[in-house]
């Protein structure tokens, strides 16, 4: 299908929709062989499996912690104590962080007490330290069958839970609340919903400030093909749901600074076409929700659902749509993201793709591939995850094959951009290899998604892998900064609670200048802040930030011994966010020798120096 007959689709689709239902909408009050799969249409979350009670722990057994260089994955699933829990499940993870308490979060998960059931329920923990350690109070409602976990925050810290319950072949969401950090949860409200529903919550601050808006899958639901509602009140009531344009699934939402929302997806009946739909009026709590637009596009793949088999997750999505959108006050504010792991044409089997839009979701880029391994390789690169810093960096995380040339071993990996996705870093390996075959529960599965929160100096992640010879559900905090300069990256600084976090609010004690209260930028200064990555090899983005009104900066590099080794700016500079790369090389284009070296920034009234560290 053409760009020209993607636009002449979505132009009749919207005029088709609004002709049924007219404009606005009205909203009720109250490497081996793969087969691309057709869209589920039936449920596939069916409790044919008895409630199993919960396992024990091991004897003596801590949690699991893997370190990867500076990488630190904590076990969240765990017994009182921190031990193991033998024999149990956990995967499909989703994660909540307090925005003015960051050393405050919480991990839902789908919880199967026995391997050999597929019973689950809605599993979760909490941590009040930065995800150094976990509680693991027990499920939100035991001997309930429930799945599709999704958790979400409002601005003033309120968690929220939005579980998929089934009950009798009914198929129904509810939303949990907390406002002890996850510690405990309030009795669920009915929220409609169905199968593979996602939440997302208004922090603006705007006219919609706390509303939940819901959208779920047309495979089994409440109302149909009705997949949409919202909460106005926090979530202590829902209305009754209303028709998507085209009811894209398996995708995720975004609210822009001025409140407009956006719902990716993809097309239900053709895994090749993708939509975002917008809505102005869903902030409105006067107003009926309605949809101003369905823009289609492409993403040069489809998304893959099971992936046939030698597939690394084969009863399972390989990756969801995320969508994300900046809200920095920047270069790049108000620009668009969405992302998905998908099979493009060819033998490659699975890459991260990503795409933008400039103009408000009318208009997309070409698609982006991010993964920087060669194509003739033919990993998969699965489960991509997408988070946009307050700051507007965006992280990016997917499991990845490259290194073992095996579908069920995958290793975690990083890219970001700081600059719009014009660029992306060079691909950094999170984790070791683990096995995606091992402790299914009964299913051939490891869950659906993860689930990642960024901030302006890192991202939590939430993750599911079998380090343990069991799917378990795993923390691990992205930041590999240096912003005291001490040679180790903050990361594992606070791991080994060296000296990076003293007031324990989340942010390195040297990164704090780069936040403010609910982690807003410090502007209307000139700042340089910490390179990344660091170390790095081939390249590091240094950003820095200039006043709105522009001014004249010079950047250089310079090595142990003082002398200049590279000169990237110097000139007059617009105001906002800026970077710049370096690439290891000296002002002739030569290769400098793996080392430390030293970055000054230089303005009118301003000198900052930092230090970063190529390491070939």
């Amino acid at each position: 299908m053409s760009t020209s007959d993607l636009r002449k689709r979505s132009v009749w689709v919207f005029i088709a929709f609004s002709l049924c239902l007219g404009a606005p909408l009205g909203e009720a009050t109250a490497g081996p062989p793969r087969t691309r799969e057709a869209p589920p249409r039936s449920p596939r979350e069916v409790p044919d499996d008895p409630p199993e009670p919960r396992p024990r722990a091991i004897s003596g057994a801590e949690a699991t912690v893997i370190q990867f260089g500076p990488f630190i994955h904590r076990q969240v699933n765990v017994a009182e104590g921190g031990a193991n829990i033998l024999l149990d499940a956990a995967n499909e993870p989703s994660i909540a962080v307090d925005p003015l308490k960051p050393n405050t979060m919480a991990i839902g998960w789908r919880q199967f007490n026995a391997v050999t059931s597929n019973f689950r329920q809605a599993g979760w923990a909490y941590t009040t330290d930065g995800g150094r350690t976990w509680e693991f109070p027990g499920v939100i409602e035991p001997g309930a069958f429930r799945s599709d976990p999704v958790l979400g925050f409002d601005a003033a810290g309120t968690f929220f839970y939005s579980s998929l319950k089934v009950v009798g072949g009914i198929y129904s969401t509810q939303l949990f609340r907390s406002t002890n950090g996850g510690q405990t949860w309030s009795v669920g409200v009915e929220a409609f919903g169905g199968d593979k529903q996602w939440i997302t919550v208004d922090r603006t601050g705007g006219m919609g400030n706390g509303h939940i808006y819901q959208a779920w899958s047309v495979a089994a639901g409440c109302c149909g093909d009705t997949t949409f509602n919202r909460s106005i009140d926090g979530g202590l009531s829902f209305s009754r749901p209303v028709l998507i344009p085209s009811t894209p699934i398996w995708g995720t939402m975004a609210v822009a600074a001025d409140g407009t929302l956006y719902l990716a997806g993809v097309d239900p009946d053709d895994f090749s076409v993708f939509w975002v739909v917008k809505s102005a009026t869903a902030k409105d709590p006067l107003s009926p929700v309605g949809f101003d637009a369905a823009t289609p596009f492409l993403m040069d793949g489809n998304i893959s659902f099971g992936g046939g088999t030698g597939s690394p997750n084969p009863g399972g999505l390989l990756g969801q749509v995320w969508i994300g959108v900046d809200r920095s006050g920047g270069p790049y504010h108000g620009y668009l993201y969405v992302l998905c792991s998908v099979d493009p044409p060819g033998d490659d089997l699975l890459d991260v793709h990503f795409v933008r839009s400039t103009d408000g979701g009318a208009t997309w880029s070409d698609p982006v591939r991010i993964n920087d391994d060669p194509i003739e390789q033919r990993p998969w690169q699965w489960f991509a995850t997408m988070s946009v810093a307050p700051n507007g960096r965006i992280d990016v995380v997917w499991n990845d094959t490259r290194n073992t040339w095996q579908s069920n071993r995958s290793e975690l990996f990083y890219a970001f951009s700081a600059d719009g996705g014009t660029t992306w870093s060079p691909n950094r390996q999170l984790s070791p290899a683990w096995d995606s075959y091992v402790g299914w529960p009964n299913q051939n599965k490891i869950g659906d998604y993860y689930d990642m929160v960024s901030d302006d100096v890192g991202a939590n992640l939430a993750w599911a892998a079998t380090f343990n010879n069991e799917q378990d559900v795993y923390y691990l905090r992205i930041g590999d900064y240096d912003c005291n300069a001490n040679g180790v990256p903050d990361s594992l600084d606070i791991a080994l609670k060296h000296s990076a976090d003293f007031n324990e609010n989340g942010i390195p004690d040297d990164c704090e200048g780069l936040q403010t209260g609910a982690g807003e930028m410090v502007a209307g200064t000139y700042q340089l802040f910490q390179s990344i990555p660091n170390p790095f090899n081939p390249t590091t983005a240094i950003r820095f930030e200039v006043p709105a009104g522009g001014g004249t900066v010079r950047l250089r590099v310079f090595d142990v011994s003082g002398r200049l080794v590279r000169t990237l700016v110097d000139g007059a500079v617009p105001g906002g966010m800026r970077s710049a790369a370096w690439d290891g090389c000296d002002d002739r284009g030569a290769p400098v020798a793996s080392g430390v070296y030293f970055y000054r920034l230089e303005a009118p009234g301003y000198t900052q120096t930092r230090k970063t560290a190529l390491v070939k």
